[in-house]
């Protein structure tokens, strides 16, 4: 299999991604920024980021656990608020998740997870607003692409620093800003249920995945050329399927254009 080359200088991004925070932060009039903290790899490297950028008064964070949610996540979002120097709030989401489903019957694990989302976004937003923030979200390129994310969920933000990244190079900019081993070691999980894990959910690792993103998005090298180069066919065309499957995430809702005039109909009609 033909290696791809996919390193950052991560000192280098890292600026770069300190000065986008704040400008943006700055630009839109803002004092500061809010963010979910889970105690996973994304979330964990923005705080890190956030903190650098606006000081750790200027970020407000929130570690929103649902009844799912393991004890070791928490306790992973509480380290990382001490490395880097915030006050959290936790809020449980679980009573509004219950009493929505209770309202309307039994869940899938998928609206279930959905909902989850949804609501810490809400939250999120609310809090922004309480607080005169900006939402930073905590998404990667990887999952964008893959569409592993959830519309109006965690995909929702007003700026997004990690969302030129793939999850390898997420975590070469975590090693330079020296977020605790622990986070970069963990296996990367939404925390939906007991064991739950990205990688599982995917049906690929995000090694795998983040090779053949760059081969098919920004090479554009069809199958049959990423296959020379040693791939599996069956997970390019895992690949391929997720994107696709995905697509509408990554697009404004469509609309149909605006009606035609009366007024100008009728100067039609009389010419």
């Amino acid at each position: 299999m033909a290696a791809v080359e996919l390193s950052i200088d991560a000192e280098e991004v890292a600026s770069e991604l300190v000065e986008f925070i704040s400008s943006r932060v700055q630009g839109a009039g803002a004092r500061g920024g809010v963010l979910g903290l889970s105690g996973g790899l994304d979330s964990t490297v923005v705080a890190f980021l956030a903190v650098r950028s606006l000081g750790p008064d200027r970020v407000w964070a929130l570690i929103l656990p649902y009844r799912t949610s393991s004890d070791a996540s928490l306790k992973d979002a509480q380290l990382v608020a001490r490395e880097v120097g915030l006050d959290t709030t936790a809020v449980d989401v679980t009573p509004q998740i219950a009493a929505y489903f209770s309202a309307v019957g039994e869940p899938t694990p998928l609206r279930v997870g959905n909902k989850v989302a949804r609501e810490r976004m809400s939250i999120l937003y609310d809090q922004a607003k309480a607080n005169g923030g900006l939402v930073i979200g905590t998404g990667n390129r990887t999952e964008r692409l893959l569409g592993y994310t959830t519309l109006w969920g965690d995909m929702a933000c007003d700026l997004a620093p990690l969302g030129g990244l793939l999850k390898t190079q997420v975590r070469a900019l975590a090693e330079a800003l020296g977020v605790p081993q622990k986070i970069i070691r963990k296996a990367p999980t939404a925390d939906l249920w007991p064991g739950q894990t990205d990688e599982g959910e995917l049906d690929i690792s995000y090694e795998t995945a983040d090779a053949l993103l760059h081969l098919m998005v920004d090479r554009r090298l069809a199958e049959d050329r990423i296959v020379r180069l040693g791939y599996d066919r069956a997970e390019v065309r895992r690949v391929r399927h997720l994107m696709r499957a995905s697509s509408h995430k990554r697009r404004m809702p469509p609309m149909p254009p605006p009606p035609k005039l009366a007024a100008r109909k009728r100067k039609s009609a009389s010419g």
